[in-house]
């Protein structure tokens, strides 16, 4: 596995979440691990189920925040009540006003049934004009049209009201069962938009085993969502641990 050096000078926050296909959630991970990205804080909130991760015997709150260089990451591998989405994407638009953050990449899963396995599209979506030619450089169809729900629409919903330029990157994937192909190319493009070399031939060689393994995180996910959706509860602001 080969990573070059990050080249640009700009702070850049990346977000991946629980969703479709886990797209998000495996592609910022990988990042993490393979650019040896060190924990700095954590966000916790009071409606969010009582959680912990463990790996490698070392625990691991549900929602993270890592730094490596210039770059932010926050990832959770709890998924988020739409209804706390907006105090959470609040949350997150403070955390980048203090630690100067000058452009947010969010990566997510697009459902499609009908797409090729082999060849999952990528598409993007911007609220700034600034990220337009990021797009055209990197060959990155554009996002035209259809809706967005949940915790990518209050994300999109609250930076695009901000002055951080945000690019969101939508894999086309499998809505109901992990789809490593589709994290494969999400992974790829976001390297390029990054400037930084990637090489994913040891996530096609476990294609299979990391199949079967984030199928449980995927139950989860739906399990979860469902039942948030049962319980709604008014929100309380999260609080942020740096």
């Amino acid at each position: 596995m080969k990573i070059s050096k990050i080249t640009s000078h700009e702070n850049i926050l990346l977000v991946g979440f629980p969703g479709n296909g886990l797209v998000g959630t495996f592609t910022i991970s990988y990042l993490i691990h393979n650019l040896d990205m060190e924990q700095i804080g954590e966000i916790e909130h009071p409606d969010l189920p009582p959680t912990l991760f463990i790996e490698d015997g070392e625990i691991l709150p549900p929602i993270r925040i890592y730094k490596k260089d210039n770059i932010f990451v926050i990832m959770s591998d709890l998924p988020f009540d739409p209804y706390l989405a907006y105090d959470f994407a609040e949350s997150i638009l403070e955390y980048c006003k203090k630690k100067d953050i000058q452009k947010i990449i969010i990566v997510s899963g697009m459902e499609s049934i009908n797409k090729d396995p082999k060849a999952p599209k990528i598409y993007g979506l911007v609220t700034h004009q600034s990220l337009e030619e990021t797009l055209y450089t990197n060959q990155i169809s554009k996002f035209l049209a259809g809706s967005i729900f949940g915790t990518d629409a209050a994300m999109i919903t609250v930076f695009r009201k901000s002055k951080i330029p945000t690019l969101v990157l939508y894999a086309e994937c499998h809505p109901f069962f992990p789809d490593p192909e589709a994290s494969i190319i999400a992974i790829t493009t976001l390297a390029k938009v990054l400037n930084i070399g990637v090489d994913t031939t040891d996530i096609q060689k476990k294609m299979e085993r990391l199949r079967i393994q984030h199928r449980n995180l995927m139950e989860e996910t739906i399990r979860a969502l469902q039942q948030q959706q049962l319980e709604n509860q008014p929100s309380r602001a999260p609080q942020i641990y740096r």
